[in-house]
């Protein structure tokens, strides 16, 4: 088990794709590799390692390398869609053998004794793991960025943020170790990141993956367990496969999605949010051009208001803040007895802080919150799928989300970022992102589509339509 920690580079573009046993497939086209005979689980596994270590000190993406235990691994079967295709797992869930860090000094983690049932549900569809992945503390930030150590840096452009929480998976997908990893999101942390790294990042419905531990404590359960890959197929093919481990009887069964739909869609477009932040002109930009793309393909294409009022902005700020003072004030025995919160960064520290101001609120902040799933559940009485940014402005240069900045600073910029996602948290609805474009510096940014809860398939189908109507761009063609 190795730690990684690594100084930062230049601005360049920096990427692992080569002439080896991984190729430039996506998981899809690796385990076929992989069933075939054409090469052998442990050729790809030493062949993700040596991708890791080639880009791992520009990246800084890897929290805990498990690289010995993988090889052991490739020599043994397995089986699942995915077979043998690497990946890693993000560093709040508990992989067995391994520390869950959680991104924070505040603690020394114990290594787990047992995977986590989500992590169960995860490794059953065939991947084997390399590793954890980073994350800011707690996964509490837009940003993976840290008080005093490197930040994980953005494949595309080394000088930029790969998004967050899920950032350390996103950067290693995007680069090509790995084609898919382990993403979770409790705000837009699967979205975020793949939205700043040019992949495909769908956050499933509230139940629709096995919850971890943690997420089950949740008053409001805001938090989706998923992954982020590089092409919708192997989105798709990895939420089948999660599906036969687990099926919540309660939601619709998505299926194998295996291409877009002939039916034409009823497609609301939301531009703007409920923040007092106007989205940026690029972003405004890219999404008019996607909404004309789904226009063209003949789905019906109008305008609409957001299914929420100013009011959510607060109640989700005080939700944000109250997980904040749960980590705060049961570290202890949450983490371990070495919990100092006096340790946490300045964001951790700033939530709980705030928190604590408006504790006599929560009664009335959650029934707001639980009724976003019925606010949210009446649009979709008149359209299909919601189309709007991703995040309301294009991706921020290391720095400008760092948590070594005054909690308000900070606080304000994170609520002007992640305009859009939380609401799908809160009401525990469905959303994908996909990179449809790139901004000015040549990073990608991405279009969101929101559906009706359990109405996966739908998101699904789209997004195979979108990818082959304007496939996006691959970073390993990027100059």
């Amino acid at each position: 088990m190795t730690e990684f920690s690594n100084p930062a580079r230049d601005d360049a573009l920096v990427h692992a794709f080569r002439d080896d046993a991984l190729g430039d497939l996506d998981a899809t086209g690796l385990a076929a590799r992989i069933a075939s005979g054409e090469v052998t689980i442990r050729e790809v596994t030493e062949a993700a390692i040596a991708r890791a270590e080639s880009v791992g000190p520009a990246l800084n993406a890897l929290a805990f390398a498990d690289f010995d235990r993988a090889l052991t691994e490739a020599d043994r079967p397995h089986e699942g869609v995915f077979a043998g295709v690497p990946t890693v797992v993000k560093d709040n869930v508990d992989v067995a053998g391994l520390p869950t860090q959680h991104g924070s000094v505040a603690f020394a983690a114990q290594p787990a004794r047992v995977d986590s049932d989500f992590v169960t549900q995860y490794l059953s569809t065939g991947v084997l793991s390399l590793g954890k992945s980073r994350l800011p503390e707690f996964g509490f930030s837009a940003s993976t960025e840290f008080m005093d150590a490197e930040a994980v840096h953005n494949p595309w452009n080394l000088a930029f943020s790969p998004g967050a929480s899920s950032g350390g998976s996103a950067a290693l997908v995007a680069s090509g170790v790995v084609p898919i990893a382990h993403a979770n999101d409790g705000g837009g942390s699967i979205r975020i990141p793949a939205a700043a790294c040019g992949l495909v990042g769908l956050k499933p419905s509230r139940g629709r993956t096995v919850p971890d531990a943690m997420d089950k404590t949740l008053p409001i359960r805001i938090i989706a367990q998923g992954a982020v890959t590089r092409s919708v197929r192997d989105t798709a093919r990895w939420m089948a496969a999660a599906e036969r481990h687990y099926r919540n009887p309660a939601l619709p069964p998505i299926r194998l999605v295996e291409g877009p739909s002939s039916t034409r869609l009823r497609v609301g477009v939301v531009v703007d949010s409920v923040t007092v932040s106007r989205t940026d002109d690029e972003t405004r930009k890219s999404v008019h051009a996607t909404a004309d793309l789904l226009a063209d393909l003949g789905h019906h294409v109008e305008e609409c208001p957001m299914p929420v009022n100013s009011s959510f902005v607060e109640d989700f700020c005080i939700y944000w803040g109250f997980l904040s003072f749960v980590i705060s004030s049961n570290g202890k025995r949450m983490l371990g007895p070495d919990f100092d919160r006096d340790a946490t960064d300045n964001l951790t520290r700033g939530l709980a802080a705030m928190y604590r101001k408006n504790i006599t609120k929560t009664p009335r902040v959650l029934y707001r919150l639980r009724r976003t799933y019925r606010d949210y559940a009446q649009i979709f009485q008149k359209y299909d799928v919601i189309l709007s940014p991703t995040l309301a402005h294009t991706t921020p240069e290391l720095g400008y989300l760092s948590p070594t900045q005054s909690f308000e600073e900070l606080f304000d910029k994170l609520i002007a970022y992640t305009a859009f996602t939380p609401l799908n948290n809160a009401s525990g609805g469905p959303a994908i992102s996909l990179p449809m474009h790139e901004t000015s510096r040549g990073l990608p940014l991405a279009s969101h589509f929101s559906a009706d809860h359990g109405d996966e398939r739908t998101l699904l189908e789209l997004a195979f339509e979108l990818e082959q109507a304007t496939p996006w761009r691959r970073i390993q063609d990027a100059r």
